[in-house]
């Protein structure tokens, strides 16, 4: 019996459709749903195209409301009953309430080296800093910003001359292995962090 996914995305989704190709043969797991808070989002069209029921619940309405929107948010999770939660690319802090809900079944990924770097513009931040690598790391969810355990971290060197941009650039390949490496590890029970390449 396959282990249900629900997908979270808030943009082009490149993530979302790196896992959701993973979920594919003897995976143990299959996207159920892939839920944006934008319905301009390019992944949800990705997603279509790929037979994966879609869902919006757009936060703006809710006017900072948080936990108005998560009660939303709930709704088509709920329905799809989901045995994991991946967050990929979306770009909503979630409430611990929340993230309650789903204690140790929600992953995210996170283009850092966590601990460095939890938040926004994390590139930028590592060059500013004149880190001599960067990466992206998968972790657990939990209530605190980006500090779940670690499960997995890939790295690529910084390079002279490096924009946050081209930087960006070089790691996002590495997230697209990374995150559905992951994703099938803590699906088949297991949690101990692993490193690409």
């Amino acid at each position: 019996m396959n282990k249900r996914v629900a997908i979270l995305i808030s943009g082009s989704g490149s993530n979302m459709v790196a896992l959701a190709q993973s979920m594919t043969g003897d995976h143990p797991g299959r996207a159920c749903l892939v839920l944006s808070n934008d319905p301009q989002a390019g992944g949800l069209a990705k997603a279509r195209a790929m037979g994966i029921p879609t869902a919006v619940v757009d936060h703006r309405p809710f006017k900072g409301d948080r936990a108005a929107f998560e009660a939303a948010l709930m709704e088509p999770l709920l329905a799809a009953a989901p045995d994991l939660i991946a967050l990929a690319g979306f770009m909503r802090v979630l409430t611990p309430d929340f993230v309650a809900r789903f204690e140790g079944r929600m992953l995210n990924i996170h283009p850092s080296l966590l601990p460095k770097y939890k938040g926004l513009n994390t590139h930028a931040r590592a060059i500013a800093a004149g880190d001599t690598e960067a990466g992206c790391t998968v972790h657990e969810v939990t209530a605190a910003l980006d500090d779940g355990p670690i499960l997995g971290q890939a790295r690529v060197p910084v390079l002279p001359g490096d924009t946050a941009e081209t930087l960006a650039a070089r790691i996002l390949p590495l997230e697209h292995q990374l995150y559905p490496a992951v994703l099938r590890r803590v699906l088949e029970g297991k949690r101990a962090p692993i490193a690409l390449p």
